[in-house]
């Protein structure tokens, strides 16, 4: 039976396999007939809505703060490009780090409450980094972090380049989209999915839920870091927007609406809300109603978001 299985799961996720491949050649040609500066943000906002799926949607953990970890990653990676003269990939890595152990010290003080407790704690310590960043004398204040310098990666990839600057970032979310695949499909990822589905029966089975869920928030925290410090580097700037509370309820608003705990519903969820922003822009301020009116239509009529009802109508897991 155990032989058995292994084929079939395999059989069962075939098709997974084929939907990236033709997600990587869809990518792979885009930038050649869409703007490459809407691609890269709708790339690093995809990378940030996957990492909190991996979150709420496979772990049952509803953050309301995450935009602290993609606020600070961005922030430090600007100052380290700027001020600290570090390579892009430093810089990058530098900013991910950070949103790490920013993602440690409040998984630890949070990962222990459930519910609207946890909630509410991230809500509340990500409303203090966004108070820091305003107030600390290196992040520029209202002004944020500007023209930071996007430099030459690994010494021969010259980002000034739009196209070579897309293909990084299209390397970086390729980079964190398969390592979340990874987890999701391990033994580590099916702890999470049953701590999701019944915690106490888990728990009843030996292992230690708290651990996991420390694990499952400091990698989210990182990945969202990645997609801040790419984000910062790709713009040239990092300011108050990303730490900002709305940049978590727009997260939430992506997962949601392209389907939480769907392995491609995040990054769908991801162009279509940055879509909007972008070419919706002309109608000013009604831009918020209009991803409200779009939000409450998903709700009703695809409860499980767009990738998820179409994986229920082909029954296949996407």
């Amino acid at each position: 039976m155990a032989r058995d299985t292994a084929p079939r799961a395999k059989n069962g996720y075939r098709h997974q396999y084929a939907i990236f491949a033709f997600m990587v050649a869809l990518f792979l040609v885009l930038p050649y007939v869409i703007y490459p500066v809407f691609l890269m943000q709708a790339l690093c906002f995809a990378l940030f809505a996957c990492a909190f799926n991996l979150l709420i949607g496979y772990t049952g953990l509803v953050s309301f703060g995450h935009a602290m970890f993609l606020g600070a990653a961005g922030y430090i990676s600007a100052h380290a490009a700027k001020v600290w003269g570090l390579p892009p990939e430093l810089a990058i890595l530098a900013g991910t780090a950070a949103s790490a152990a920013l993602g440690l010290v409040v998984g630890l003080l949070a990962i222990r409450r459930q519910g609207i407790y946890f909630a509410m704690i991230t809500l509340a310590l990500a409303q203090m980094i966004f108070f820091f960043s305003l107030q600390a004398k290196f992040t520029g204040g209202e002004d944020g972090i500007q023209s930071v310098p996007r430099g030459v990666m690994f010494g021969i990839l010259n980002l000034q380049d739009m196209m070579t600057m897309y293909f990084v970032v299209l390397a970086i979310f390729l980079a964190g989209f398969l390592l979340i695949c990874r987890v999701i499909h391990s033994p580590f990822g099916q702890v999470l999915k049953a701590i999701r589905e019944n915690e106490p029966r888990a728990i009843s089975l030996g292992y230690n839920v708290h651990q996991y869920k420390l694990i499952a928030f400091v990698l989210s925290a990182a990945l969202s870091g990645l997609a801040g410090g790419t984000k910062a580097i790709v713009f040239q700037l990092a300011s108050l927007t990303d730490v900002h509370w709305t940049m978590s309820g727009e997260v939430v608003l992506m997962t949601l609406l392209g389907g939480m705990g769907t392995l491609f519903g995040p990054v769908v969820g991801a162009f279509i809300v940055i879509a909007m922003q972008n070419y919706l822009a002309q109608l000013g301020s009604w831009v918020t109603i209009a991803q409200g009116v779009v939000f409450v239509i998903c709700v009703l009529a695809f409860r499980r978001g767009i990738v998820g009802e179409l994986g229920r109508f082909l029954k296949k897991p996407l």
